[in-house]
């Protein structure tokens, strides 16, 4: 199985889309790089990131690696169309990139396949180790009728290694696992210093049933790494008491000589349940320092006065209880 070769960190690939900022194809290239010499095997993308413009960074310096030594994951749910662009018309959906494509809802057992097909297209593969079926929010039945048998489908055929859902929320998921033969979730910010959601069903759940969990967006969209006016929070700006709740989370860590974002990849992969910590990087330094900050040990201490300052429930699951 795919999952057991993850490692417990991963290199997220939507700023190879030119997620928010644009990067050139050098830069990709050399954050990829780093990754790997940084020691990381897997690597999350999507056709929605960049409209196809990760996949195929990543794809182009993954050609060039050993195939058995990493773990690719891509995602299906949204196909993406020719759609020539207009008078430099851009994308709208936070990648600065030209909109050739657009994005079209797809769940059926076809748009699934097709979808895939292309994503090993841009890749440059013959298969994909981990498919999720991406931000199916307003699509439940079609994803849980359609798309998540048609991965099980290719999974038992061997196209696939293994399948699981990619979402920024907790509940839905948590009743995929009950309904489904899912093999891993990926869930983007809802188990994070500012939102331990997850705690609620769904992690307890993926433990109890044996599903891996991916946690991905432990910076809550950047809000987490620097708490500033401006920062970002779930794909848009932070509203002001959140910034003021990142500080105050930051001034707690302070007084243990922990950096913020380094409590922010800390608590996830303190959790038992969670297999693997997924980490974007728009540069090859910031692989680097993430990864630091990954590497360094959180004093204990850390957990139970944040959550005595009311900054962190009780119930989180932190590292040193592991």
């Amino acid at each position: 199985m795919p999952l057991t070769r993850l490692g417990r960190w991963g290199l997220g690939c939507a700023q190879l889309g030119n997620l928010y900022t644009a990067i050139t194809d050098e830069v990709a290239a050399a954050t990829v790089e780093r990754a790997w010499e940084e020691g990381v095997r897997y690597f999350d993308t999507a056709p929605h990131y960049g409209l196809g413009l990760s996949e195929r960074r990543l794809g182009a310096v993954l050609a060039g690696l050993p195939r058995d030594e990493f773990v690719v994951s891509t995602k299906v749910g949204r196909l993406l169309e020719p759609d020539p662009p207009g008078a430099g018309r851009r994308d709208d959906q936070g990648f600065d990139v030209p909109a050739t494509y657009r994005r079209v809802w797809d769940f059926s057992r076809d748009g699934v396949r097709r979808s895939l097909e292309e994503s090993l297209g841009r890749l440059g593969l013959d298969r994909v180790d981990i498919v999720y079926v991406h931000d199916p929010d307003a699509h439940f039945a079609a994803a849980l009728d359609e798309a998540l048998p048609a991965l099980i489908e290719l999974r038992e055929e061997g196209v696939i290694g293994a399948v699981g859902v990619g979402m920024n929320q907790a509940a839905m998921p948590a009743e995929f696992v009950r309904r489904s033969d899912l093999d891993v979730v990926l869930i983007a910010g809802r188990y994070t210093l500012l939102d331990q959601r997850a705690l609620d069903e769904l992690l307890p759940l993926c433990r109890e049933r044996g599903v891996a969990v991916v946690a991905a967006g432990v910076f809550n969209g950047g809000i987490l790494a620097t708490p500033t006016p401006g920062a970002m929070y779930d794909y848009a700006e932070a509203p002001a008491e959140l910034v003021e709740r990142a500080a105050r989370i930051a001034e707690v860590c302070a007084h243990h000589d922990v950096e913020l974002p380094q409590a922010a990849i800390a608590l996830p992969a303190g959790h038992p349940a969670v297999a693997a910590v997924v980490l974007g990087a728009h540069t090859p330094s910031q692989v680097s320092a993430n990864l630091a900050r990954a590497r360094r040990p959180v004093p204990a201490s850390v957990w139970p006065d944040l959550a005595d300052s009311g900054l962190l429930r009780p119930d989180a699951v932190s590292p040193a209880e592991v």
